[in-house]
This record gives C-alpha cells, sequence and structure tokens, in this order.
C-alpha cells in the first residue's frame, strides 16, 4: 500500500513537471515575438553584458504557468496556501512588468514586496516561529515573528533579483535552490511545496533553453526575477517554520537547519551583501546599479556568460553538499563559525580579482595613452 501511494505521488510529480515545462516552453516564443514587434527590448548601455536589443517580459511566461498550475494543487493546499500567495504574485506580477516598460524607483519596488509579503506571512503556517535552538534561540516572541519573516522574505527576493545579469546565472541558481528544497520538502512529507519546487524547476530550465539561444534569445527581466525570487522565498519561509518535531526526521542537528538555508541561498544573498558593502562604503547609494556584482567581476576577466554562470552554479552546489554533511556532525555554533570564515575567505578572494582587474585596465588604458601620443608625436614631425 505504500509503494503504492508513493509511486502516485511521484507520478503526480512528474506530470506537474512536464505539464510546466511545456506550457512556460511553448508561451515564451509568443512573448519573444509580441515583444519584439512591440520593441519591449532591453537595449545596451554601460552596465549591460549583451551587445543587442534582447526581449524581455519572460517573467509573464512564469506568472501564466504558475496561476495554471495552482488550478491543479488543490489536493495539497493543506493550509490554503495558495489564497495567500496568489494575491502577492500578482502585486509583483505588475510592479515587475510596469519596472520592464517603465522603470520604477527602488522605494515602489520595495513597497510592492512588502505588500506582497504581508499576504503570504498572514498565514501562520508562513511565519518563522522557532529557530530551533540555534545559537541558543528557540521560540521567537510574537512581536519580532512578523518583522523577521518579512525581513528574511524582502532580502531574498531582491538578492535573487541582482543577480539576473548574465545569461543562464539566475535560472540556474534557481534550478539548485528549488531542487533542493523540493528533495527537503519530499523527505519530510510535504507535498505541496514539493511540488512547488518542482514546477519552479521545471520553468526555469524551460527558460534557460531561450535564455542561451542566439536567435531566440529572451531575459526573464524584472517581471520574472521578483516572481521566482517571491517564490523562492516562500520555500526557504515554509522550510523554516516546519514544526521542529518533524525537522528531527532530517540526516543532521535541527539548530544547523537556519546555517544550512542560508548555504543553499550562498550565491544571491553573498552577492547582495557584498554589492551593498561596496557601495556602502564608497559612499553611494545602496540600491544604485553598478558592475560591481560577483557575475559581473567574472565576466570582465574573460569568461564567457555560460561558463560564468556555471563557475557560480558550481560553487553554489559544492557549499550546500559541504554545510549539508557539516550539520550531520558539528554544533550551531561552530558551522556558524565556519560559514562566517568562508565568507570573509570569499570577500577577500572577489576583492583580489577584482583589484587585479582594475589594474589591469588602468594599465592597458596607460599604454593606449602613451602610444597615442607618441603617434601624434610622430605624425606632428
Amino acid at each position: 500500500m505504500l509503494s503504492e501511494v508513493i509511486f502516485n505521488i511521484e507520478s503526480i510529480f512528474i506530470l506537474f513537471f512536464i505539464g510546466t515545462f511545456f506550457i512556460t516552453y511553448v508561451i515564451i516564443p509568443m512573448i519573444i515575438g509580441v515583444a519584439e514587434y512591440k520593441n519591449y527590448t532591453d537595449k545596451p548601455n554601460n552596465r549591460s553584458s549583451h551587445k543587442r536589443s534582447v526581449p524581455t517580459l519572460g517573467g509573464v511566461a512564469f506568472f501564466i504557468t504558475l496561476i495554471l498550475s495552482f488550478l491543479f494543487m488543490n489536493d495539497w493546499n493543506v493550509s490554503n496556501i495558495s489564497i495567500f500567495v496568489i494575491p502577492g504574485l500578482a502585486i509583483l506580477f505588475l510592479t515587475g512588468l510596469k519596472d520592464d516598460l517603465v522603470v520604477l524607483s527602488p522605494a515602489s519596488k520595495l513597497t510592492a514586496q512588502l505588500l506582497a509579503v504581508v499576504f503570504v506571512i498572514s498565514n501562520s503556517a508562513m511565519q518563522i516561529q522557532d529557530f530551533n535552538g540555534f545559537l541558543g534561540i528557540g521560540r521567537m516572541p510574537l512581536l519580532l515573528i512578523f518583522p523577521v519573516t518579512t525581513l528574511f522574505m524582502i532580502v531574498i527576493i531582491n538578492a535573487y533579483n541582482l543577480i539576473d545579469g548574465i545569461d543562464g546565472l539566475a535560472s540556474l541558481i534557481g534550478i539548485i535552490i528549488s531542487i533542493t528544497f523540493g528533495i527537503g520538502f519530499y523527505l519530510l512529507g510535504y507535498y505541496y511545496f514539493t511540488i512547488l519546487s518542482i514546477i519552479i524547476f521545471a520553468m526555469l530550465i524551460a527558460f534557460l533553453r531561450y535564455n542561451l539561444s542566439y536567435e531566440k534569445k529572451i531575459f526573464m527581466g524584472d517581471t520574472g526575477s521578483l516572481i521566482i525570487g517571491f517564490m523562492i522565498s516562500i520555500l526557504t519561509i515554509r522550510f523554516l517554520a516546519i514544526e521542529p518535531c518533524k525537522l528531527e526526521e532530517l540526516p543532521m542537528y535541527i539548530e544547523n537547519i537556519p546555517v544550512v538555508v542560508m548555504a543553499i541561498l550562498i550565491v544571491p544573498v553573498f552577492d547582495l551583501g557584498r554589492v551593498f558593502l561596496i557601495r556602502i562604503m564608497s559612499k553611494k547609494n545602496p540600491f544604485k546599479p553598478d558592475r560591481n556584482h560577483a557575475h559581473h567581476i567574472l565576466i570582465d576577466l574573460g569568461l564567457s556568460h555560460p561558463k560564468a554562470s556555471f563557475i557560480l552554479g558550481l560553487f553554489n552546489i559544492l557549499f550546500i553538499i559541504l554545510f549539508i554533511i557539516l550539520g550531520m556532525y558539528v554544533s550551531s555554533i561552530t558551522l556558524l563559525l565556519i560559514f562566517i570564515g568562508l565568507i570573509f575567505i570569499l570577500l577577500y578572494a572577489f576583492y583580489r580579482l577584482d583589484s587585479s582587474f582594475t589594474n589591469l585596465k588602468k594599465r592597458i588604458s596607460n599604454k593606449r595613452k602613451v602610444k597615442d601620443l607618441k603617434s601624434k608625436i610622430f605624425t606632428n614631425k
């Protein structure tokens, strides 16, 4: 009987994967056609890593696919999660769409994100209430539950939004994160969120084929990065909100789960923290775009978009595996210290890479100036 139930569940997982992949794969070419016809494209500028105008609005396909998927998820919608997710999803879809067509201010986008998050955390199942003994922190006071949960979701949404700077990166990182959470939810028997993870995974796989294409290329735009960031934040919060007694089924100390979750999100969260730190130290607006992201450094060093995305994706996978293994054997304090130590090493490594490349650019620029000056002198003679 048990094997029959597992087989049925796994069949449903496969059906959701095939269905959502197919819908996304079919819709995207239509969006590309409309975007090119209406000239809804992203024109290259001084921050761009692409050389020609590329259609945006890939997130429209995500929104349509997610809404259709929610219609078929009622059997697993135990806590009526969908009712709380769909309004937030709609808010961020409209916000991202407007930002892709007419640029919005950071304050407007943040306001929309807060409103979307409020809908989600209105459901008690989507509130971080217990840190499971992490650093001795157990159940949180009621006054802290809402601000802490809100802060987590806002950080994740914006962190994911910021890594969407080169071809393939946001998709690949989203795939890695959704697979990891999907496995965790499956092991714990939370099939609604397993299916949600599979839907995100399938959509991003379908999108990746077009994002890496030259002939039929499309970006997910703010519409897509806000939607996927929002969905990843929902997976994260629900995983952190699982009751301690159920988390004991995982093969690790439950007090280590917050650090393991940070490891799962390492690429977007590290990049957000690093970029904001650089902007603040440079006395610049932390919300003003620049080319200080980790992926920009790798691109400027001469790597192609797929190679840079692959390196960051591989790093994310290795980081996840490392902290899952460590989470089985060491205390939460030790695990946190290892995490902080690695973060400092990464900050120094990227500082050296960025510094070396900046110096190299200066040397090349100086050589060109000297060459031009000599050419002018000899010409005048």
